[in-house]
């Protein structure tokens, strides 16, 4: 046990009450705070706290050892064995000088095959486009023999993408061999061509299954009729072709409003691999305020024509002149001859233009004649419908293929404006017969339109029903276009 003043030196309050000597600068800072001692502690440890504080912020620098710069051999070595970057062109690894193992090559070796593209360019050939890709002459004569089995090489398209792979050759003299050929032939048919085990070429068909079910896109005509039916997703072609088909009975400037409905069926093929191709204008309808007409196509004398339900043409009557843009210069009937100085009958209208001025059939028909006949200088004269015939005389020169059995469509060239014959200048007589007889051409409706009668009207009104029976397909369309722009 502790006894007397040995228990009061160990006791905590006798501790606390112990005050530093005066000549200290370490003091409790806990204790006695404000007497003359604190304040010389406090001091002491802001010294110190400025010291260390100085101390970090300015650190001694430690001495080193200066070495002397790497000679350039050196440097070169050490950047052999570097990394560098690839995609720059960089090496890595020293170089050494060959060995007597290494033996030096006679030629630069060559790459086993070679895979490239051909294209058929707009004026171009089968052979021109594989020429330019390397494939040899006797080659490209070989793969057109294997092809022309298959395909017409001739009806090929611009555009037109040839997968070639040519192999190896014996020596740089030579071509590189043939080795494949890929290339689609037509929206339903691809062609290979691969040499095979005994070295020579093979081709190979390819079929692709085809949709030809064709599509039907209806819309309102709104501002413009044009451009209702392209964000329908029309053709530019099939539009001009719709708009073309209606103009004989349709005023498109006046008589089309944006109420106005339109229907168009066209052609079309969708090949499995996603391909499309659109095709002629199949069926058509224009609907509004007092106006119906709905035509659809027929294959007439080997040509494509539109019909009314009916079976009757669009195309009605005859142009309203053979040459455009031309001045009447002589009606029909009696009049004093210039040439003649009497009087006689003009059985026909005279229309002055410049020479040279293209001349137009007025209705489809067939020439019977085409050439020299006295003072009607040059002249054609065609057969039409219902026993019309037109004439035209005092041509300078005959339209391209006008000859004496020739077809002609309304509008097509049968010669130009001259003054052949009994002519007092460059003019064009045009001439109406029915029946042999001269008739005026602008005071009678002369019906030379086509017309479809019997079995053939039947199946004519059979297709149209079909056609106006499919389902609207805009949205397809749409999408196709979108997937192709």
């Amino acid at each position: 046990m502790y006894k007397g003043a040995a228990l009061d030196e160990l006791s905590p309050f006798a501790i606390a009450a112990t005050k530093p000597s005066a000549g200290t600068f370490f003091v409790d800072l806990g204790n006695d705070i404000g007497s003359s001692a604190w304040w010389r502690g406090m001091v002491s440890l802001v010294v110190m706290l400025v010291a260390a504080f100085l101390l970090a912020t300015s650190p001694a620098k430690l001495p080193t050892r200066a070495y002397a710069p790497l000679p350039q051999a050196q440097m070169a070595a050490l950047a052999a064995i570097s990394i560098a970057p690839l995609s720059a062109g960089g090496r890595t690894g020293a170089r050494v000088a060959p060995t007597v193992l290494v033996q030096p090559l006679s030629e630069t070796p060559e790459r086993p095959h070679i895979e490239l593209t051909a294209e058929l360019g707009s004026v171009d050939s089968f052979g021109g486009a594989l020429r330019r890709a390397g494939v040899s002459m006797a080659d490209i004569a070989e793969a057109t023999s294997l092809i022309e089995d298959f395909a017409e090489i001739g009806n090929l398209k611009p555009g037109t993408e040839f997968d070639i792979v040519l192999g190896r050759r014996s020596d740089k003299t030579q071509p590189r061999p043939l080795d494949a050929l890929s290339f689609r032939a037509a929206l339903d048919l691809k062609i290979d061509v691969s040499r095979g085990n005994d070295g020579k070429l093979f081709a190979r068909r390819i079929p692709i299954r085809i949709d030809d079910t064709p599509l039907r896109i209806t819309g309102m005509v709104g501002d413009s009729l044009y451009k209702s039916a392209r964000a329908a997703g029309l053709p530019s072609r099939v539009v001009a072709n719709f708009i073309k088909a209606l103009s004989p009975r349709v005023n498109f400037q006046r008589n089309v409003y944006a109420s106005d409905e339109f229907d168009v069926v066209v052609a079309h093929r969708r090949a499995e691999t996603g391909e499309s191709e659109t095709g002629d204008l199949l069926y058509a309808r224009l609907a509004g305020p007092k106006k119906d007409l709905e035509i659809a196509a027929w294959e007439k004398g080997g040509k494509l024509e539109y019909f009314l339900p009916d079976g009757k043409g669009v195309k009605e009557g005859m142009s309203a002149t053979p040459v455009r843009g031309a001045r009447e210069s002589s009606g029909f009937g009696v009049r004093n001859h210039p040439i003649l100085k009497r009087t006689r009958m003009h059985k026909g209208l005279d229309y002055a233009a410049r020479a040279g001025s293209p001349i137009e059939a007025t209705a489809a028909g067939t020439v019977i004649f085409a050439g020299r006949n006295g003072g009607y200088g040059n002249q054609v004269r065609v057969r039409h419908a219902n026993g019309i015939v037109t004439s035209y005389s005092h041509m300078k020169d005959f339209g391209p293929g006008i000859r004496s059995g020739a077809h002609v469509n309304q509008g097509d060239k049968v010669g130009y404006v001259g003054s052949t014959g009994m002519s007092t200048g460059p003019h064009l007589h045009y001439e109406v017969l029915v029946a042999g007889r001269a008739v005026n051409p602008k005071s009678q409706t002369l019906p030379t339109g086509l017309e479809l009668t019997g079995g053939e009207l039947r199946q004519f009104q059979s297709q149209m029903a079909r056609l106006r029976s499919l389902s609207p397909s805009n949205d397809d369309v749409e999408d196709e276009a979108a997937n192709a722009g």
